[in-house]
């Protein structure tokens, strides 16, 4: 966004709903589509107009785009709500293995699955790779490594900012809203990028606001989604709540 043009966009990054694992790129839980359902209801009891919802490209994120759009129609009188696109800007960090693009995942056997060629062994002699599948914290051990093989969590944090900032270009309403459904690893790297606070996984549906003014600046906050009943802090399993 140019200094003297664009216009204010209120950008409001939301961690995805529950899965069972993370192993491979799975759909939601029934307790995730509930959390998700829940959140889009919560924004239009609100009265908040959503220019446009985005998510990432995997079976979770899409899933609860899914869900809260879903969820946010079902109120009565709820603003009118395009439907939920995917947003580029939003994937998990870049990593590379052998030539492919892998996610940060539990376990040698699920990292290599994801890279034709590489073997579990292949993953445990990597020295990035090997150490990620025996960190206690996963996410955590990609956000303080220095020189990653892809994405560090700088690039990470800067590529989510420059998305947020494009987002004032062209025609539509100053001060609109867009909520964007991603990963915890992104999170973490945004919060990390703005505060240099390392922090754990937000819970789900939880995450930040972003709001890009017309000069460029960009204002940092937390933002945490009322789901009533249904538990947003719930998680899966030891080991499975990192991205």
């Amino acid at each position: 966004m140019s200094p003297k043009g664009g216009r204010t966009v209120r950008v409001i990054l939301l961690r995805h709903g529950q899965v069972a694992h993370h192993r491979s790129d799975v759909g939601l839980t029934d307790l995730g589509v509930a959390q998700s359902e829940a959140a889009g209801r919560w924004f239009a009891e609100q009265g908040v107009e959503i220019e446009c919802l985005l998510s990432g490209e995997t079976a979770r994120t899409l899933d609860t785009a899914t869900a809260f759009a879903a969820g946010y129609r079902g109120v009565a009188g709820s603003p009118e709500l395009p439907e939920p696109v995917v947003g580029f800007a939003l994937r998990n960090p870049d990593l590379y293995l052998g030539g492919h693009r892998v996610n940060i995942a539990e376990g040698a056997e699920a990292i290599a699955a994801q890279a034709p060629g590489i073997s579990p062994e292949d993953v445990v002699s990597s020295p990035f790779f090997g150490k990620l599948i025996s960190a206690e914290e996963r996410v955590g051990y990609w956000l303080e490594h220095p020189n990653p093989p892809g994405e560090d969590a700088h690039a990470v944090a800067w590529r989510v900012v420059s998305f947020v900032r494009s987002l004032g270009d062209g025609a539509g309403r100053a001060g609109a809203t867009v909520v964007a459904i991603t990963h915890s690893p992104v999170l973490r790297a945004v919060r990390l990028g703005f505060e240099n606070v390392y922090t754990r996984e937000p819970p789900f549906l939880h995450g930040f606001s972003l709001i890009a003014g017309r000069t460029g600046d960009i204002t940092f906050s937390l933002f945490e989604t009322d789901t009533g009943d249904i538990p947003a802090t719930s998680k899966p399993g030891p080991g499975l709540e990192e991205s």
